[in-house]
C-alpha cells in the first residue's frame, strides 16, 4: 500500500489569502458584520479617551487655581436659627501666619437685581446680590472679561460687576456706562463683568456692589463667605484654626472648605459615570461578538462545496480551522480598527472643545485592538472546528 505524502504545511501569506477570501467575496457582509464590534471599541475608546482628557484638564485648573484656597461661611446657631460671622472676622482671619490674602463678600437677603424695573420683583434668575471687597479679584485668581472690578471709588456710588452667569442670564454682554441694571429698587451702572471664577461658582452666580455703598440698602457689614489663601505648606494648619479664628465667640458655628475638594468629587463622580458607559460598549461588543459568530456560520454552511475540495486535495482539518479564525479575526479587527479611529476622533473634538489638553488614552487604544483579536476568535471558534468536522465526502455530496 502505498503511503499517503504528508500534509503540506500552510504558509502565513497563504493562510492570510484563505483566510480573507470569504472577506474579498462578500464585502458588505463583511462590513456589516464589523459594525457591532467597530460601536462598542468606539464606545470605549470614546469614553476612556475623554475620561482621559476630562482628568487632565481637571487637574490642569486645580493646579491652576491652586488648592490652598480655603472659605468660611456661617453654619447654624447654638439656637438653631442662622448664625454670623463677626463684622472684624476678615481683619482678624488675615493676621493668621501663612495666610497671604483674604477677603469676603456679604449677600443682601431680600435684594434682587432685574433687567429692568418692570420685571417682577419674584423673577430673580437664580441671581444674588452681594456687597464685595475691593481685594475679591485677588484672593480668588479670578479675571475680568469686560470693564473693571470695584475699588475704593467706585465701591461708594451705584456700580456694580456681574458675574459670568449673573450677566449671561441677564442679557448683558458688555460693562459700560449705558448698561445698567435695577437692583434693590435702584438703578446701578454695570462697571464690569467677571470670567468665569472655577473655585467660587456663587460668584458667577451674583451682582456684586461695594462694600461701602451696601450699607445704603441695608447691608450690616456681616460678611456671608470669607475666601483665604494661604502658602501650600501652611494650608492644614490654617484650616484648624480658621474656624475659631473667624468666629471665636462660637467656632462650631463656622463652616471651613476647600473649594478645590470640589472639583476632585467631580473628577470622581465622572469616572463612576464612565464605569456605567463602559458597561454599555461591553454589550455592543457582544452583539457584534454574536453577529460575526452567526454570519461565520452562514459562512460555513455556504461554502460545504469549498471545505470538501479543499480536504480532498489535502487540506488537514487545522488547516481548515485557521482559515475561517482567520476570517473571523480579520472581520472583527476591520471593526475594531474603525472603531479604535471613531473614538480617537470623538477624544480629539471633546478636547478641542473643551481647550483641555490632548491626552490620548494609550491603554484604551492598545486595548481596543487586543479586544478586537479575542472577540473575533471567540466568536469564530465555534464555526471554525464545524467547518474542520466536515468529512471530505459529506461537504462534497452537497454540489
Amino acid at each position: 500500500m502505498i503511503p499517503l505524502p504528508d500534509p503540506v504545511r500552510l504558509r502565513a501569506t497563504d493562510l492570510a489569502i484563505a483566510g480573507l477570501a470569504g472577506m474579498r467575496g462578500r464585502p458588505l457582509r463583511a462590513v456589516l458584520s464589523a459594525l457591532g464590534v467597530s460601536i462598542g471599541i468606539a464606545a470605549m475608546v470614546a469614553v476612556m479617551g475623554i475620561s482621559t482628557v476630562s482628568a487632565a484638564g481637571l487637574m490642569a485648573q486645580i493646579e491652576r487655581l491652586g488648592t490652598n484656597l480655603l472659605t468660611v461661611t456661617p453654619g447654624r446657631s447654638l439656637e438653631g436659627g442662622d448664625s454670623r460671622l463677626p463684622t472684624t472676622a476678615v481683619g482678624m482671619v488675615g493676621r493668621i501666619p501663612g495666610v497671604l490674602a483674604v477677603s469676603a463678600v456679604g449677600r443682601l437677603p431680600g435684594a434682587s437685581v432685574r433687567r429692568t424695573d418692570k420685571v417682577s420683583l419674584t423673577d430673580t434668575n437664580g441671581i444674588a446680590v452681594a456687597a464685595a471687597r475691593t481685594d475679591l479679584l485677588e484672593t480668588l485668581g479670578a479675571t475680568v472679561r469686560s470693564g473693571t472690578f470695584l475699588n475704593h471709588a467706585t465701591g461708594r456710588y451705584p456700580a456694580v460687576v456681574l458675574g459670568s452667569v449673573a450677566a449671561d442670564r441677564l442679557g448683558v454682554a458688555r460693562a459700560g456706562h449705558d448698561e445698567q441694571v435695577y437692583v434693590a429698587g435702584r438703578w446701578l451702572t454695570v462697571i464690569g463683568i467677571l470670567d468665569s471664577t472655577g473655585l467660587a461658582p456663587e460668584i458667577d452666580r451674583s451682582a456684586l456692589i461695594g462694600w461701602t455703598y451696601a450699607a445704603r440698602l441695608g447691608f450690616d457689614g456681616h460678611p456671608t463667605t470669607i475666601y483665604e489663601r494661604s502658602t501650600d505648606q501652611s494650608v492644614k494648619s490654617v484650616a484648624d484654626v480658621l474656624a475659631a479664628t473667624a468666629h471665636p465667640e462660637h467656632p462650631i458655628e463656622a463652616e471651613v472648605s476647600r473649594p478645590s475638594d470640589a472639583l476632585t468629587v467631580q473628577l470622581t463622580a465622572a469616572s463612576a459615570f464612565d464605569s456605567l458607559l463602559l458597561g454599555l460598549g461591553a454589550v455592543a461588543l457582544l452583539v457584534g461578538a454574536v453577529g460575526i459568530a452567526n454570519i461565520m456560520i452562514i459562512s460555513v454552511l455556504e461554502r460545504r462545496q469549498e471545505i470538501g475540495l479543499r480536504r480532498s486535495l489535502g487540506a488537514t482539518r487545522g488547516q481548515i480551522r485557521l482559515q475561517f479564525l482567520t476570517e473571523s479575526v480579520a472581520v472583527s479587527m476591520l471593526g475594531g480598527a474603525a472603531g479604535v479611529a471613531i473614538g480617537l476622533a470623538v477624544t480629539l473634538g471633546y478636547a478641542a472643545y473643551r481647550g483641555w489638553p490632548l491626552v490620548l488614552p494609550g491603554a484604551a487604544i492598545a486595548g481596543g485592538v487586543l479586544l478586537s483579536v479575542l472577540i473575533g476568535a471567540l466568536a469564530g471558534l465555534y464555526p471554525a472546528r464545524r467547518a474542520a468536522r466536515l468529512a471530505p465526502t459529506e461537504a462534497l455530496a452537497t454540489i
